[in-house]
């Protein structure tokens, strides 16, 4: 019977209370960056009790006692600090999650009443209830410069040997971005399981597990699936969306391994994030791929801060999508330095459908769905915004009463909280015989490819305004819709997409944020069924977020990973960041989705380039415990930083140290009326005799000094610092953004600096 005991409460630690919710195959709709998987409306855990909330219960341990106790000790030192009012028979429903690895606690079903009890017992650190995450959301390997069999592919074998964990949705079952053609068996390090029939693991998919009751890991959504086949998707040849985007997909680490931890299923609840984190790092993974997040936070107060530095504590690499709330400024999520977070670019490939004006006039836009037979004659073109109602500007379906659209080409605004396929709905069943959308302001040039209902472009703000124009100018509109498929090589990519979040960094002003951006609009990938309802064979989905473009950064930093085995997760960060480009393919400077060249705020070191990452010359490398002395000089408490680091930390004034000061690769400073003093020091992982000499380029605003101005190496690892003195030139306030650079013969290793002047 104790046995048996034992055994209930065990699984009661592993596996969250949460229902499986199931989404309705039916709605297999691409989703685009303002539809992008929004799954919850609140912080409030999902119970059937409205007095019960999920709690993370931090508890005072002995570092790395969590790491070896016995599991049933450990659980039954946890359960000792549920309060006594709970029974006996309760208890095993209660406890949600028993941690490991990430921290030294639990995550408990309690009443705020209950916590206050708990709270005075011995060992008891702090309580929070979880927070609940939302998910953030081909061609782009090939745009990236990676290709079979040479460079960095070539020299990093794919991957190959490097284990990546996905935290998200689950896997698509049988899928072929899945097989395990030509990847070898999972190293001996591996710790992990598959919880799934053995004809679906394999070789590429050696784990998945769920973390919430009576589910599986199998993908019900289609984020999961997606954001693991970028990543290391296997190389599956004629990979299209309704016949468009035609070719051999595969994702940046083809020959890597995958580890799939379902932490989603509907909402991501944080407590169970940080079981499937848990269970990761016991696992032996290498790095850690995450496609969600919620609005900024204290990073004592985050699940995914305090889970993602026990992975880089232990080695593994980290990357994090930085959100989807953009063009806003200061709207990232995963703002913590420890972790790269990702915002999102263009490609140079689109889907196009033009809009042929009757002017002769021609407009590119975008559709997913690209009709054979759509007629080239041109049809009357109405406008039912003209007279300034909004709702039937945005086509509602009740601005179509007693209007007759009849076989017209209706033109309708993006907006209203309607959908853009909704709203080709409401023009169908109106009689309209096609649609041209027109982005939102706010949106820019940054558009979606689409599956619509009835033939339909969507294009530019830009454009849309063109199109008025011609509307109001002439006596009988007419447009038609031209279909053009596939169109690669399109010029002005990267562009940062609009939908991508922007800094500054709001939990930490003094760092960058976003690091690196990466493709990450109209990304083609595995997806678990089929969208356009006629696909026999593997089937695929072209989605946008910084959901896909953080685990293009996941598959570059196990490529750098397989070729430098002894680098820190920093040092490989270090690495993406200073050998990024600020050009786009034509050679100008990137853009954002108003066609204005981009700031540090949003692109942040700029477009990854992995071959020269693969390269980089010198690295700005961070042990773990310089987090603790820069998160002391946050302002957090012993007690806020002790949660982070899982063991007593003094936060005294000489150990703080100040947000610019740590060793990251860019500089974030705020500028009073005294100069700001910074060291950096660098780490030669290049030739071994080799000399640096540095160049600044910042808007006269701001005077920068760099001692000194050459760093002279004689060896490999071979450490050097410099120091950076930033003063203002100008009494005006502003904000400045510039970068440095320190150039040898073969290496240009480039920092940012973002520069408020109050």
């Amino acid at each position: 019977m104790a046995s048996l005991i034992l055994l209930i409460l065990t699984v009661t630690c592993m596996f969250s209370l949460y229902p499986s919710i199931a989404l309705d195959p039916k709605i297999s709709l691409p989703r685009s960056e303002n539809e992008d998987l929004e799954l919850h409306s609140s912080g409030m855990s999902v119970t059937n009790n409205t007095h019960l909330q999920n709690y993370i219960v931090h508890v005072d341990l002995p570092y790395g006692k969590a790491d070896s106790l016995p599991f049933h000790e450990l659980e039954s030192l946890y359960y000792s600090f549920l309060p006594s009012t709970i029974a006996y028979a309760q208890r095993r429903t209660r406890m949600v999650h028993c941690y490991r690895h990430v921290l030294s606690g639990f995550a408990a079903r309690l009443t705020p009443e209950e916590v206050e009890s708990m709270a005075k017992k011995d060992g008891f650190v702090s309580a929070a209830p979880e927070k609940v995450y939302s998910l953030h959301s081909s061609r782009s390997p090939t745009f990236l410069g990676l290709q079979q069999n040479t460079g960095l592919w070539g020299d990093s074998n794919q991957g190959r040997g490097m284990i990546i964990g996905v935290l998200d949705t689950g896997i698509a079952l049988n899928h072929p971005s899945f097989s395990d053609n030509g990847v070898p068996p999972p190293p001996a390090r591996w710790r992990g399981r598959c919880d799934l029939p053995s004809t679906t693991c394999n070789n590429k998919l050696i784990g998945a597990r769920t973390f919430f009751a009576g589910d599986t890991p199998e993908d019900k959504n289609g984020h999961g699936s997606h954001v693991a086949g970028i990543a290391a998707g296997n190389f599956v040849s004629g990979a299209n969306v309704f016949g468009q985007a035609t070719g051999t997909a595969s994702g940046i680490a083809p020959l890597a391994h995958l580890a799939i931890y379902k932490v989603c299923s509907g909402p991501c609840p944080g407590a169970t994030i940080l079981a499937g984190m848990d269970a990761a790092i016991g696992d032996g993974v290498d790095l850690i791929s995450i496609s969600l997040g919620t609005p900024s936070t204290p990073f004592y107060n985050s699940e995914l801060a305090i889970g993602t530095f026990s992975a880089i504590q232990r080695g593994i690499f980290v990357s994090c999508s930085a959100g989807n709330r953009g063009p806003t400024t200061a709207s990232l999520s995963n703002e913590y330095p420890w972790a790269l977070t990702v915002g999102a670019s263009t490609i140079d490939r689109n889907i196009r459908a033009t809009a042929v004006l009757g002017n002769g006039v021609e407009l590119n836009g975008e559709s997913l769905s690209q009709p054979n037979n759509f007629p080239s004659t041109l049809l009357p073109l109405v406008y039912l915004g003209r007279t300034g109602n909004q709702q039937a500007a945005w086509c509602f379906a009740n601005a179509f009463n007693n209007v007759n659209v009849r076989g017209m080409v209706v033109l309708c605004d993006d907006g209203g909280n309607i959908g853009r396929v909704a709203k080709g709905k409401n023009v169908r069943n109106a009689g309209g015989a096609a649609m041209i959308l027109v982005n939102k302001e706010i949106n820019g040039d940054s558009i979606p490819a689409e599956a619509h209902v009835l033939p339909a472009t969507l294009v530019s703000y830009r454009d849309g305004t063109t199109i008025k124009t011609y509307i109001n100018t002439t006596p009988l509109p007419q447009a038609t819709i031209s279909f053009r498929g596939t169109i690669l090589g399109v010029s002005g990519a990267p562009e940062v997409t609009s939908f991508s979040s922007r800094g500054p960094n709001q939990a930490s002003p003094g760092i960058l944020k976003p690091d690196i951006i990466g493709p990450g609009r109209n990304i083609l990938a595995a997806w678990p069924f089929s969208v356009d309802g006629t696909t026999t064979g593997a089937t695929f989905n072209i989605i946008s977020g910084t959901s896909m473009a953080c685990p293009h950064l996941s598959g570059t930093a196990a490529l750098l990973k397989t070729m430098h085995p002894s680098w820190s997760p920093a040092a490989i960060k270090s690495a993406i960041m200073t050998t990024s480009t600020l050009s786009n393919k034509d050679g100008n400077d990137i853009t954002n989705q108003n066609k204005q060249q981009a700031n540090n705020y949003e692109l942040g070191a700029g477009q990854v380039i992995p071959s020269m990452a693969n390269d980089p010359g010198l690295v700005y490398d961070i042990q773990p415990d310089d987090y603790i002395r820069y998160l002391c000089g946050l302002g957090y408490t012993n007690q806020q930083v002790t949660i982070i680091a899982r063991r007593p930390i003094s936060c005294s004034p000489g150990f703080a140290i100040p947000e610019a000061q740590l060793n990251y690769p860019s500089f974030t400073i705020r500028l009073t009326s005294f100069p700001q003093s910074y060291t950096r020091t660098v780490t030669n992982v290049g030739d071994a005799i080799s000399s640096y000499t540095v160049t600044i380029r910042m808007p006269s605003q701001v005077n920068v000094v760099v001692t000194p101005n050459s760093l002279n190496f004689t060896r490999v690892n071979q450490q050097l610092t410099y120091s950076v003195t930033f003063s203002r030139a100008v009494t005006t306030p502003a904000i400045i953004h510039g970068y440095l650079t320190w150039a040898s013969s073969r290496h240009a290793v480039r920092s940012q600096m973002s520069v408020t002047l109050a």
